[in-house]
Parts: structure tokens; C-alpha cells; sequence
């Protein structure tokens, strides 16, 4: 019983709102489903509702009308880019007659004339016009009358002008006889050609008059430009300088001008170039070194500069060079050696029995030079023998052989000498260093790369080594090169030990050692602490067997020199120098001295405290009682001392 209530409800809704909307919404009425009811979840007390019955038929024709009218003109004029707009008064409009049309134009026209440009200038008059040109400004004839020709009377026309263009009458035109005579006889009108000719002659009159005018203007002005510099010549009689010095003398300038000149013409500073980066800087020299190494290989292979170069390829000047493709350019360089063609890389003979060839063509497609030849010959059979002429040709066969000959031995002596410097030079770039090196990866990998070469060549190698393998240049290159350190160090540690010491060798190699050292220096210190950590071990164990120690050798004293190079000695604590001053002194008080070597080695570690201590100013009594250690074993007599050692 609820539902049809509310069926009913909405339809007496939809019947008020189709009601209302008139006489054009007959089908609506009818039609229940052109009628959409806008539901409310909640009845608020107090609000009025707009919107509660909707029409959705009636919107959409409106607009679609709507844009019929303004988004279909739109399309239509889309490609158009000129608008013809008719901003005329009522044009369109058929309910004003024409003449109401007029009178509001006229009166809107003269709204805009009499619209005064500032409201407080009472005084401003009507501006009158004709033909959109106000009158005042007609007044002042300031017209501008262009003409071809260089008349200097502009803007004064002649009376017969006026006549033949504006009219005027024939009285202007004829031409009055001025006689003595008391009567005057009218002439007879002349004819419009006649008139023409008249005006052309005139005018062609004037203006050669002008012409002689300019010419004779021009003679004038020549000849005053002459006279006057003949005159010139005279009043430019100038004063001695010593007279002017007397008559006129120069103020001096001051300091103060005199600095601001020298100022002026002072150096501005010009920009410099950037500073490179060091990681730049290390790119260009491994660019540098790889291509002196590419040089050095092509060079030991024995390939030459020019076999890489391409070879220029011969033109016609006939040739355009229109892109035709081919599959393989068979054309050769042509050239001359010896007064003989040679044809691309061909041998001397080939090119000989082309030329050969070629005359024979050459003479096969003249038959008029064959004949000719042959007439010479006969004549030459007319006046020479047989005998004579055997004889000639056996002349210069053997002539051309001996010459045949001596070009080949002297091709052989060529080939024979580009052959040895070619083997000079191969052998000259397998006797120089490569220029890039890899870092080794292991002691005996570098020790197969320098030993056996002279210093100035290890330097080198160490050198390379560090500049190609810089650590910018690649990720691995930092731990690299730190390895490099420990097996140099070892490699020095290794020439001490040899016999004779290479001290030299050791003295020049502290160089790259020290720059590695400033590159990583973490790793340079644990590489040393390795070192004294281990020798240490050693003289403790050492002590426990023997119950004494005795001095190190050699290359670890060069261990602990190298040491006060490398790192800072006046430091108050250092974690390498510290630990070597540790070891120092117990070398000094626990190695017993036994040999005359060892009486050397205490004085070479003495000799190293002092290095050590020279900044810092440091006591070491180690120090001060094995020197009077040392005094006492050198007393030659024994005898009681009050003082014990």
C-alpha cells in the first residue's frame, strides 16, 4: 500500500514542474520518462530546494542550440584567419528605417569629433576636415611635389603646364606676336601634339641649361681649389721651433699626470688558463706514455709511420664525385722515375712493357704517323749501309743493358741499406723501455723488472709504473701501488744484503720510496711497523736461546735510516718513530760488542739518535753509556778504576 503513494507523489511533482515550463512542454507531459526526480537522503525544515525535478530532454536541445550558434561558427571559421566584422549602426537591424540609420551615425560621428581630449581646455575648437585632412593643415601648402628632375625652382609650375594638365583656355596657349605694330592679330589655336613636342623641347632645353650650369659650377670651384693652394703655399710660412720655444712655452706635468700615463700604458693582466687537477693531470701523462709506447712497438715491429697513413687517391678533373659505388677502386697512383711511367706499386718491368703496349696501340690507331715513319726509314736505307746500320743498333743495345744494369745495383745497395736501418731501428726500439708498465703483483715480479739494470733505468720503470697506474685513473690502482711500497722496501732491504752493498742503487731509490710514502702514508707506516716489529722479535728470541744478542745487518740499519727520512722525528709520540727509537735503544744496551764490526754498527745506531733527537733535543742515556762503553774498552793498559762500566 506504501509504494503506489509514493508513485503518486511523483507524479503530481512532475506534473507542478511540467506545468509550469508551458505550452512547448506538451510532449513532456505526456512522456513521463522525459521527467528525472532528484532524490534527498534527509527533509531539512527550512531549505528550499532548486533543483528537486529535472528535465534532461529540454537542457540538452538548449544545448545543443546553444552550441549550434557559437561552437559551430567557431568550427566553421577555424581555418579562416580574416574576420569581416560590419560594426555599422543598425545595419542589420529592420525595424530602423534608413533615415533614422543616417541621422544616428551622423550624430555618433559627431559625438567623436566633439568629445573634447582634456575636460579642462574650454577653449578647444571643432576641427574641420575634408576628405579625412583637416583644413589647417591644407592651408599651410605643405605639400611635397617629387620630380625626376634637379630643378631648383621647386613647386612654380609653368603657365603652359597648368594649361596642358588643368585646362585653363586656349588664351594661355597661343602664342602673342610682339611687333611694332598697333593691331594685334590673334593667331590660330594650336593642336594638343603640338602642344606636347612644344612642352618636351622645353624640357629638354632646360635641362641641358642646367647641365652647362653644373659643369661650368664645377670648372669654378676647380680652379678656385688651385689658386687657393697657390695661395696656400704663401701664408703657410711657419715660425722656427726655436722661436716658438721662446714665444710659447709648455707647462710641465705633474707627478701625478706623469703616474697616471705611466699607468695607461702599463701590461693589463691577461687570464691564465686553469689549474689542472692532479687527477687530470695523471690522465694525460698515461695518454702521453701509452702513445710513446705504441710508437715503440710499431717501431720494434719494423711497420713505418706512412703505411698507416692512407695514400691519395688519384682524380680526374673531369670527376664530380657523385657518390657511385664501387666494389673495388682499381685506379692507381700514376708517377715517373727515370724518365720511365710507373703505374701504382708495380715493378719497374711491368711498367715498362705497358708503356710497351700502350706505344703499340698508340701507333696501331695512327696509320698516317706509321706511314710517315716508314718514308724516314726508307730515306735513312738510301743513305746508310746495312753494315752501318747493324753496327748502331749493337751500339745501343749494349749501351742500354750496361745502363739496365747499373740501375739495379744501385737498387740492391739501396734495398741493402733501408734494410739495415730498418734492422737498426727495430733492434734500437727492443733495446728501449717500454713506456707502460703494470704494477707487479708480487716481490719477485719486481725484482725480474729492475735487477740487473742500471739506476737511471729503475728510476725510470718506478716512475712509469706510479704515472700509470695512478689512483684516479682506476679503482684498483690505490691497493696496487700500496703493495708497491712493501716490495720496494724489500727490494732495498735485498740489495744491503748483497755483496758488495749497492748503496748507491739504495741512495737513489729512497726518491720513489718517498713519494709513495706521501701517497699513502697509513700504508707506508704499517709496511715499517712490520718491519720493526719483526726484527724486534727476533733479537728477544734471540736472547732466550743464546742468552745475548748481537748487532743486525746492514739492511736493517738502512731500515732505520730510511726511517727518519720518511716519517718526522721531533714529533712528541709517532706510531713508527717512537717504536724506532725503542728498538735503537735496546740494541744499545742488550747486543754485547764482540767484533770491531760490531764497534761500528753501535756508533752507525749513535750516529742515528743524534739524526732522531737533532729537533726534538731528547736525552738518551743508552746513548751516553754506550760511548763510555766504548772509551773504555779503547784504554789499552787495565788498571783498577774507581768507576764501574
Amino acid at each position: 500500500m506504501g509504494k503506489p503513494t509514493k508513485q503518486r507523489r511523483k507524479g503530481q511533482v512532475a506534473a507542478r514542474a511540467t506545468g509550469s515550463s508551458g505550452a512547448g512542454m506538451a510532449l513532456v507531459k505526456n512522456n513521463p520518462f522525459e521527467v528525472k526526480v532528484n532524490k534527498q537522503k534527509f527533509n531539512i525544515l527550512g531549505r528550499r530546494t532548486k533543483h528537486d525535478v529535472g528535465l534532461p530532454g529540454v537542457s540538452r536541445s538548449k544545448a545543443v542550440k546553444k552550441r549550434t550558434q557559437t561552437l559551430l561558427k567557431e568550427y566553421k571559421e577555424r581555418e579562416k584567419s580574416n574576420v569581416f566584422k560590419d560594426k555599422r549602426f543598425g545595419e542589420y537591424n529592420t525595424k530602423i528605417s534608413p533615415e533614422e540609420k543616417m541621422m544616428k551615425r551622423f550624430s555618433l560621428e559627431r559625438q567623436q569629433t566633439h568629445e573634447k581630449k582634456s575636460i579642462y581646455n574650454l577653449n578647444e575648437d571643432e576641427e574641420l576636415t575634408h576628405y579625412g585632412q583637416s583644413l589647417a593643415d591644407i592651408e599651410k601648402l605643405n605639400d611635397v611635389i617629387d620630380s625626376d628632375s634637379d630643378n631648383e625652382e621647386r613647386g612654380i609650375l609653368s603657365a603652359e603646364l597648368t594649361a596642358a594638365h588643368f585646362g585653363g583656355g586656349g588664351g594661355l596657349l597661343r602664342r602673342k606676336a610682339l611687333t611694332g605694330e598697333e593691331d594685334e592679330e590673334e593667331e590660330k589655336p594650336k593642336s594638343r601634339k603640338e602642344l606636347i613636342e612644344e612642352l618636351i623641347a622645353k624640357s629638354k632645353q632646360e635641362k641641358r641649361e642646367r647641365q652647362t650650369q653644373r659643369e661650368n659650377a664645377l670648372e669654378l670651384t676647380e680652379k678656385l681649389d688651385t689658386d687657393w693652394k697657390e695661395i696656400q703655399t704663401l701664408l703657410s710660412h711657419k715660425t722656427p721651433k726655436s722661436e716658438r720655444k721662446d714665444k710659447e712655452e709648455k707647462p710641465k706635468p705633474d707627478e701625478y699626470d706623469m703616474i697616471v700615463r705611466e699607468l695607461g700604458f702599463e701590461m693589463k693582466a691577461q687570464p691564465s688558463d686553469r689549474m689542472k687537477t692532479e687527477e687530470e693531470l695523471a690522465k694525460e701523462e698515461q695518454e702521453r706514455l701509452q702513445k710513446l709506447e705504441a710508437d715503440r712497438l710499431r717501431r720494434m715491429h719494423g711497420k713505418d709511420e706512412q703505411e698507416n697513413k692512407k695514400k691519395p687517391k688519384h682524380m680526374s678533373a673531369d670527376d664530380l664525385a657523385d657518390g657511385f659505388i664501387l666494389d673495388k677502386d682499381d685506379r692507381r697512383l700514376l708517377s715517373y722515375k727515370g724518365g720511365k711511367l710507373n703505374v701504382g706499386n708495380e715493378e719497374e718491368e711491368g711498367g715498362n712493357e705497358e708503356e710497351e703496349g700502350e706505344c703499340e696501340e698508340e701507333n696501331e690507331g695512327e696509320p698516317g704517323r706509321e706511314d710517315e715513319e716508314e718514308a724516314i726509314v726508307e730515306e735513312d736505307d738510301a743513305t746508310d749501309s746495312p753494315s752501318d746500320l747493324e753496327s748502331d743498333m749493337g751500339s745501343e743495345e749494349e749501351v742500354t743493358a750496361n745502363e739496365e744494369q747499373k740501375k739495379k745495383h744501385k737498387g740492391n745497395e739501396k734495398k741493402l741499406q733501408s734494410e739495415e736501418e730498418e734492422n737498426a731501428k727495430i733492434e734500437a726500439a727492443r733495446s728501449e723501455l717500454p713506456y707502460t708498465f703494470t704494477v707487479p703483483e708480487s716481490y719477485e715480479k719486481l725484482k725480474s723488472l729492475l735487477f740487473g739494470r742500471i739506476i737511471e733505468e729503475q728510476l725510470v720503470i718506478l716512475e712509469r709504473i706510479q704515472k700509470c697506474n695512478h689512483p684516479s685513473l682506476a679503482v684498483g690502482n690505490k691497493a696496487k701501488l700500496e703493495k708497491l711500497f712493501g716490495f720496494l722496501l724489500e727490494y732495498i732491504g735485498e740489495l744491503a744484503t748483497v755483496e758488495p752493498p749497492e748503496l748507491r742503487t739504495i741512495d737513489k731509490l729512497v726518491l720513489p720510496l718517498y713519494s709513495l710514502c706521501q701517497m699513502f702514508p697509513e700504508a707506508a707506516s704499517n709496511c715499517v711497523k712490520f718491519v720493526l716489529q719483526d726484527a724486534a722479535h727476533d733479537m728477544e728470541e734471540m736472547i732466550e736461546v743464546k742468552g745475548r744478542a748481537t748487532f743486525p745487518g746492514l739492511d736493517m740499519l738502512i731500515y732505520l735510516k730510511i726511517t727518519a727520512i720518511l716519517f718526522p722525528t721531533s714529533d712528541f709520540w709517532h706510531p713508527v718513530v717512537t717504536p724506532a727509537l725503542v728498538y735503537m735503544s735496546q740494541l744499545l744496551t742488550k747486543c754485547q760488542v764482540m767484533t770491531l764490526q760490531d764497534v761500528v754498527k753501535g756508533l752507525f745506531v749513535c750516529c742515528l739518535f743524534l739524526e732522531y733527537v737533532s729537533l726534538s733535543q731528547r736525552f738518551i742515556p743508552e746513548l751516553i753509556n754506550f760511548l763510555v762503553g766504548m772509551l773504555h774498552i779503547a784504554i789499552p793498559q787495565k788498571r783498577l778504576q774507581s768507576y764501574h762500566v
